[in-house]
């Protein structure tokens, strides 16, 4: 694989860490600034509807500018907002850094999966991505678990401040491997719009916010229902988020090949795999063991959709791919929000924590609706 997907990688992995360590660090946080966890749940969802939001305004905004440039502009955005997160004296300025780093988060990944893919021959686009990917998924195993640990010793300030300093430095990676890559000559707005008029593109969209929206309305609180339901202490929690990130990165890898040679067949079984598995937790969580097998399993079935979700967009928008590719990554965080809010209402009204899994299961049974119409042949 060229080396630009690995620069690509690095900056996956800085994003990956700012947008997840959030999870493991949510009641220290909330305990930290007085607030209590539903709010502090705003953390995330904020940063998801900055992704949303910034998705097509970057995307479009930036159709003429050439592609190294404005790849190496979006990581030093990640540096300013993580810098003012980490600095951040209440929760009003910390909230504001979240969004202001996420508003970087769509186009970055919607940009760099369209670079990506371009490195490689059409039939090893989905493996591509996967690599990209790839840096996400390694946050967790790396990044997060190595940030809460840091943010329970030593305050979680610090480690934003050494995130925004990765991101950084992955800039300056980017800046030093990628060639300049002029904007194409077809990416004008109303050309990436006319994208949008596809149905396949909306069931797509559709398909990536609720198939992978179930996830966070377990995710999001996953610190809380450790911590409650399975009794764990700070230390093993963040053991368990490791255990999670490898999970990811094996979902990744695999269903990068799988997508390549069966991109419909391989959504579809992920899909129904991870609303089992999101059932299965409802169960298993009062359990340290069957809940840390179960987390591992709906780890590899969480990312093992991004491949084909990310492959199907760019398909689907052939022609246009650049504002679609993002907006799927919004999509993606359109999900994220969403999960979080309702696994907030479920906690505020009462709900046992188990609810939340039994929610999110419901939640990606509607992605998995998509798919299958999406699978049909009259938007083939």
């Amino acid at each position: 694989m060229p080396i630009q997907l690995y620069a690509l990688a690095l900056g996956a992995f800085a994003i990956g860490t700012t947008e997840f360590v959030v999870m493991g660090l949510l009641p220290q946080m909330a305990t930290d600034l007085a607030i209590s966890i539903p709010v502090a749940g705003l953390l995330v969802s904020g940063y998801a509807l900055g992704v949303l939001v910034g998705a097509p305004i970057m995307t479009l905004g930036t159709t003429k500018v050439d592609r190294k440039t404005l790849l190496v502009s979006l990581m030093s955005l990640f540096f300013i907002g993580n810098l003012m997160a980490g600095l951040a004296p209440n929760y009003g300025v910390l909230l504001a850094g979240r969004i202001v780093s996420s508003l970087m988060h769509g186009a970055f990944f919607g940009v760099g999966a369209v670079v990506g893919a371009s490195l490689v021959p059409k039939e090893k686009q989905a493996r591509a991505l996967a690599l990209m990917f790839s840096g996400l998924a390694l946050s967790n195993i790396v990044g997060v678990p190595l940030g809460t640990a840091i943010g329970q010793w030593a305050g979680w300030r610090v480690t934003f401040i050494l995130v925004s300093l990765l991101g950084l430095a992955a800039g300056g990676l980017l800046f030093g491997v990628l060639k300049r890559q002029a904007a194409d000559a077809s990416g004008s707005v109303a050309n990436e719009l006319s994208a949008l008029m596809r149905p396949r593109v909306w069931l797509a969209l559709g398909t990536t916010t609720f198939g992978f929206g179930g996830v966070f309305v377990v995710w999001t609180y996953i610190a809380p229902i450790l911590g409650t339901a399975t009794g764990l202490s700070p230390e093993w929690i963040t053991g368990v988020l490791f255990i999670f990130g490898i999970g990811l990165t094996l979902g990744n890898h695999f269903m990068g090949r799988w997508a390549d040679k069966s991109l419909s067949l391989a959504l579809i079984g992920v899909l129904v795999a991870l609303i089992g598995l999101l059932a299965l937790f409802s169960v298993t969580m009062a359990f340290f063991v069957p809940a840390t097998v179960t987390i591992f399993l709906m780890g590899m079935a969480a990312f093992g959709t991004i491949p084909p979700l990310q492959i199907g967009i760019m398909q689907a928008a052939k022609g246009a791919p650049n504002l679609s590719s993002a907006l799927n990554i919004g999509a993606f965080n359109l999900g994220n929000a969403g999960g979080a809010w309702i696994g907030g209402l479920l906690i505020g009204a009462g709900f046992p924590l188990p609810a939340l899994a039994l929610a999110g299961a419901g939640v990606s049974s509607i992605g998995l609706i998509f798919a299958l119409i999406g699978r049909s042949s009259q938007f083939r």
